[in-house]
Formats: structure tokens, sequence, C-alpha cells
């Protein structure tokens, strides 16, 4: 036994050595195939890098939101980082049956830390085991957020990791009775039931099981190293040690997520220069390898668990984008295609074969014929990507926020749309009409200038208007930043004309751009259409620069970022000025209106008295909760007003549910599956509120939309409101009248600047 334990062993040693040692050189180059990213973008401030890795990773910061899922794989992963010293000692038993590790292998603290992990990987990944079988896709359909992940995969990493547990226990057991522990010892208090068990067996009896267990735990341990090593795009695996890196090489080194702000179109590693592009530039991505190498990376990362695809919008209202399937598919394809580009194929911007036919006579056909793919299309057109998938996305952030490796699927997204819409003009027809209105009108809805400033007739107090009211915005605590939805969608007017009137309440000194504002470029950005929102944003900057009294041309005159406060009702707005205008040089302190309602009501300079009766309920805004982390102001301001009665829906927060509007999805239509502020409102009206309110006018308007529509049917009941926030305070805020009829007076604070 002793000798066919040791041919097995080292046979499937030597194999599996080699073989992963070519699989990691596979992957490398694999990755060198995408584009370079500009210098220091993804190793800016190491050390930070180096302590968010081992946060998230000790942490698990992302898992442990599952609860007991969580809770299990970190013993799972912990067990398969520091476990190895247990293979070890399996090798030299082959020679030596009582063999243990020199200096470390007798050492107390270490055997009952290998005890305790050994048993804790055990219990966990069973627990992973059952959690799987309970949501198995034949069970749960799409509901299963395993659905469309690679099951062999999974059940094989699953299997193979209980063996190797259950083997490191029984060697214990083992080692227990050839040591001759006699009586209960803390070394093996976990295995101390099978050093009784085996504490009769002879001698030989005892080796031959050693050099048995010893190959079956190495035996099984290089099994999976050949497996995996076979097949490079087994992301349930491989995200083992793909994951370091990734999370190493994230966007931002102080560990936020790939959220906010969208990054700068790059081509070649550089960013593109909109007054003088390259000839040669490449706009967005038509072609696996014209991703960045982080995104390449970022598809051989990922390891199917399906919270990204659990939490999407889009996925869980019948449509066909699933964040998990599209990186599936893009990882899959770019391995099938690996072997052409590695031999140096590729098209030109002219879809001419860049490689000889010299180049490659040794490339397989089917690499071949994988290279033929159009990244989008359709099923008909063997496409890798359809177009349905790919403008499905909300860009709610729902799948980057849930990853556990720090995947950035938006990044990608928008990458693809940028050639469909910049190159090809491939976008869905309706979303034409906003793009040509934003060009020649400066708002989605195509309407005059003058437009913007109807609101401020319909309010009983002068709002200053810059370079009309007030000479420039030095003159001003706060510039109001009212968005299109604000000034010219009259659902969206009742919360700018709220939120006004609460600022004139409070001796807040504003004012507003009037006409000269134009849309951020927010809806623009994210359809694809790059070079449209670089415009607007341009614009914008240049007249808010001007407004703050800043010349270009005179940097002395440059101000502060403290100095330049706007607030913002719309998250949108909030999210581009805040974010994405300093990339065009823009540097302003952006707040939310929440924020500030927020602040004044803590300064004593709102005050809510007014009862407003009644059960809400909040719904978070996708661009004002996930990508920039408010939740609490919005919450707070909602305490505060008497009467109301605040009950969470069941995806709150984090994993708050998206209405529908994001990624300029406000501008097309939606023909596929259930409509996304449909699901929001019915799990809303599950709770049966008398108020649903939000803190965004695309949110606004679309479960405005979907409330209405619901009592047309009656389901829901005639005395629902859905408002803003800022509407409930403003009710709250305003003095009852007394019984004469006449409004009770009270003495206002004295203004002065919100701090």
């Amino acid at each position: 036994m002793q000798l066919a334990a040791i041919i097995v062993s080292l046979v499937l040693t030597v194999v599996g050595v080699a073989l992963i040692t070519r699989a990691v050189a596979q992957i490398y180059r694999f990755v060198r195939l995408g584009q370079p990213v500009p210098a220091g973008s993804r190793t800016d401030d190491p050390k930070a890098r180096t302590i968010t890795l081992v946060k998230e990773f000790l942490g698990h910061t992302r898992m442990n939101r599952w609860g007991i899922v969580g809770f299990a794989h970190w013993f799972v992963a912990i067990g398969f980082l520091t476990l190895p010293p247990t293979l070890l000692q399996a090798y030299g038993q082959l020679f030596q049956a009582d063999w243990v590790l020199p200096v470390i292998g007798t050492f107390l603290p270490f055997e009952m830390y290998i005890e305790f992990i050994g048993l804790m990987t055990v219990v966990g990944i069973v627990a992973l085991m059952v959690i799987r079988l309970l949501n198995l896709p034949s069970r749960a359909g799409r509901k299963s957020r395993f659905a469309g992940s690679k099951a062999w995969q999974a059940y094989f990493v699953e299997y193979i990791i209980l063996t190797i547990g259950l083997a490191i226990l029984v060697l214990r057991g083992l080692e227990g009775a050839i040591h001759h522990v006699e009586s209960y010892d803390a070394a093996y208090f976990v295995s101390y039931p099978l050093v009784l068990a085996f504490k009769g067996l002879s001698l030989s009896t005892l080796q031959t099981l050693i050099y048995f267990t010893a190959m079956i735990k190495i035996g099984t341990s290089l099994i999976w190293m050949i497996t995996v090593s076979l097949n490079t795009n087994m992301g349930v695996a491989w995200h083992r040690f793909l994951g370091f890196p990734n999370i190493w090489f994230k966007r931002n080194a102080d560990g936020e997520v790939a959220l906010g702000a969208l990054q700068p179109m790059t081509t070649g590693g550089k960013e593109i220069d909109w007054e003088d592009p390259a000839d040669d530039a490449v706009f967005g991505v038509s072609q696996v390898e014209q991703f960045s190498w982080k995104g390449i990376l970022d598809f051989s990362t990922c390891t199917e668990c399906g919270r990204c695809q659990s939490q999407c919008p889009a996925w869980n209202t019948g449509k066909p984008l699933s964040p998990k399937l599209l990186i599936m598919s893009l990882r899959d394809h770019a391995h099938a295609k690996a072997p052409y580009l590695l031999a140096g194929g590729g098209k030109d911007m002219e879809g001419n074969e860049k490689a000889t036919e010299e180049q490659l006579k040794d490339v397989p056909a089917a690499a071949l014929a994988e290279a033929e793919r159009p990244l989008i299309g359709t099923a008909e057109e063997n496409g890798v990507i359809d177009p349905d998938v790919l403008w499905s996305c909300t860009t709610c952030g729902a799948c980057v926020e849930q990853c556990p490796v720090d995947i950035e699927h938006i990044d990608h997204i928008v990458d693809m749309r940028r050639y469909q819409v910049m190159i090809e003009s491939a976008f869905p027809s309706e979303a034409g009409t906003m793009l040509k209105n934003l060009e020649k009108k400066g708002n989605p809805w195509g309407l005059a200038k003058k437009a913007r400033v109807e609101w401020t007739k319909e309010v009983d107090f002068e709002v200053p208007i810059v370079g009309k009211d007030v000479e420039d915005l030095t003159e001003v605590d706060y510039l109001y930043w009212v968005g299109c939805a604000g000034a010219l969608e009259d659902r969206a007017k009742k919360t700018t004309k709220a939120f006004a009137e609460l600022l004139h309440i409070a001796g807040v000194k504003f004012a507003i751009m009037g006409g000269d504002e134009k849309c951020t470029g927010d809806s623009a950005r994210r359809l694809g259409n790059e070079p449209l929102f670089q415009q607007l944003g341009q614009e914008n900057v240049a007249m808010l620069n001007m407004a703050y009294g800043e010349d270009d041309d005179e940097p002395e005159t440059k101000k502060p970022k403290s100095s330049k406060k706007i607030v913002a009702t719309c998250p949108h707005c909030f999210n581009t000025i805040a974010n994405e205008y300093p990339q065009l040089g823009g540097e302003y302190e952006v707040i939310h209106h929440t924020q500030l309602l927020q602040h004044l009501i803590d300064e004593g300079r709102l005050i809510p008295v007014t009862p407003v009766e009644g059960l809400i309920t909040y719904h978070d805004p996708c661009y004002l909760g996930r990508h920039n982390k408010i939740y609490t102001p919005p919450r707070e301001i909602i305490a505060k007003v008497p009467g109301l009665r605040n009950e969470e829906m069941h995806r709150h927060k984090e994993r708050g549910f998206c209405c529908g509007a994001g990624g300029a999805r406000m501008w097309m239509e939606e023909r596929i599956g259930k409509r996304v502020n449909n699901e929001r409102v019915d799990e809303a009206l599950a709770l049966n509120p008398d108020i649903v309110s939000t803190a965004c006018p695309f949110c606004l308007v679309m479960l405005t939309d979907s409330v209405n529509g619901k009592k047309n049917d009656g389901q829901a009941k005639e005395s629902i409101q859905v408002v803003d926030v800022s509407q409930l305070l403003l009710e709250s805020v305003k003095t009852p009248a007394d019984p004469a009829g006449e409004p009770e007076q009270v003495d206002a604070p004295e203004p002065e600047p919100a701090k």
C-alpha cells in the first residue's frame, strides 16, 4: 500500500505542478491581452490597497452581509489558505507513517488550530452545499442566484473541499492513535473520538490507513489542481487566486466600490483628448481584447456566486440581463478567442485581419470561429452579448455593490454601449429623441431655456437668478442646481418648489442659474454618448466657474472648493457634478437637498411641528444611496416629522431596488418582462402604506406612474401619495391655521449661512 500511495501521489504531483505552472502562465498572458490603463490608476497608494485587500479578505466585508453564507465561506477560505501544512505533512506520512512537521508539528497551538479550522472547513462547506441544494435553479428558476452557473464545477469544488477536510480530520485521528494518545488531549480536541475509534488497531493497520488517507488527501488536492489547470475559465476555482489581485487593483485604493463616477474614456492607456482625438483612437469596446487588462481580470475572477444576479432589477423583472451571465459570457468568449489573439490575430477598424496566414496556421479552428463572433449581436448573428442584455441595464450599481471580488460590471457595460452609440449608432430608437433634444435645447424634453424658470412664478417669494438678480454666486450661500426634471417636469417641479420654500423659510441665501443651466449629461453618458456628455459638461463647468468669478486664463481667480457650494435635488445631477465634473476641471462642494435639510433641522432653522399622519415607506434612489452612500438624511427627516410611522421595504439601503429610470432607461421603452417600477411599487404596496416617499425626481416620476396605474386597476387605494421628503417636511414645517383661520406667527430664526 505504501509503495502504491507514493507512486500515485508523486505522479499526480508531477503532472499537477506542471499543469498549474502552465495554467498560471496562460492566465497571465491572457490578462495581458487587455488594453493598458492610465498610468498609476490601478497602482496608486499601494499601502492603502494592501490594507483594503486584507480588510476585505479577513473581514469578508461583502460576504458577511449574507449571514450564514459569509460565516461559512470565511472558514472555507481561511482553511484553503492556512491548511497547506497538512498537505506537506501528508507527503511525509507517505514515507513514514508517524512523521510530523519539524518544529511546529507538535506545537500545541498549531495542532489545536489545525483541528479547529479542519472541523470548521468541513462544517462550512457542508453549509454551503446545503444552501446550494436548497436554492437549485430546478426549484427556484430565475429566482435562484445559481441559475446559469456551471453546476458541475461548483459541485466538483465543494466535494473536493469536503473530501480534503474529512481527510485532515481522519489523519489527525490516525496520528493520535499511532502516537499512543491514551487519554483526552487538547491537541486532538476535535478528532479525539476518531483517536478512540482507531485505538485498538495494530501498528501495521494504522500505518496502512495513514498511507491510504494521505494518498487520498494528496490525490484529491492534485486532481483539483489538474482539473482547474485544464479549465482556466473555471471561475469558481480560480477566484481563490485571482480574487486577491482583482481586489488589490480595484478602482479605488481606499476600498470604495466602482460606483459614482464613470471613468473617462481611454484608448491605448491614455484619456481621449476630445479636442483632438488620435487618428487611431478606439471609441468604446467592440472586441473583447479592447477591454482593459483589469476588465479581463474581472471576467476571469467571477466565481459565479450569483449575488449580482439576485439583486439585479433587470433579471428580477424577467429581462435577459444577468450581470453574472454577462461576465461569464465575456470570460468564456475571451478564453475561447485567446489562442487566436496570442498568435497575433485581430481586426482593424475596417474589419481586416491583422495577422498573416503563417501566424494563424496553428490556431485551433474553434478559436478562429470564436474570433468571428460579434461582441454585440443577436442569437441569429451568433453574438456574444445580445443587444437586449446591453440595453436592459439601469446602472443601479446593485451588482457592483454586492460582488465579493470587486468586479466592475457597470464600467464594462457602458464601454460596450459607447461603441454601439458612437460608432454603430445602434441603440433603442426612442433614446435618439432624448439625445437630439440635449444637443439642440440642452434638456431631454426639448423645451426652451425660458421654461426652466417658469416654476419660480408659482412661489410667493423671489428666487434669485444669477446674472439677473445677483451678479455672481459669491453673494449667496448655495447655488441651487434645479436640474432638467426639477425645472420642466410637473411632478418633479413640486419638489423644486417645496425645497426652495424650505430654503426661504430657513433664511438660506441661494440662487439658481435659470436658463443658463443645461442638462449635466448623466443620461447621455450612461447611454454611451460620451462626446455629448463632454460637450454639456464643459459648457456647464465653464458657466459655473464664471458664475463663481473664476477665469481659466487667470489662475489667481481660482477659488477653493469649499467656497463653491452647490445643492441639488436630483441625485443624478448631484452625482455628475460632484463626481464627474472634476474630470472636466469643475471642483465644487456638492450636497444633496436631503443633507442640507437634515442640517437645517439639526440647527433649528427648520422645525417640523404639524403632524403628517400615516404609514410611510422610503425608496432609496440608486444614485443617492448605492452610488453615493447617502442613506441616513432622508430617513432622519422622516423621523423628525410628527405623525409619520416609517416602515422599510424588504429591499432597502444597500439592497434597495431600482425604480427603473437610471442608465438612461428613463428615456427608453420597457418592452420585456415586468416593468421595474411596478415591481418596486408592488413591494411598497405590500406594506399598505399611506405615503411612498423618495428623494429623486426620476424615482418620483417612475413610482408615481406605477401607483397611478395601480389605482386605475383597483390595486392601490386612492389615498396613497408619492412624494419627495422635502414635500413632507414643508407640510410639517408650515404652521397650521388657528381656529380663527389666521396662521400662527412664529419668530423666524435669524438668517445665517448653513455650515
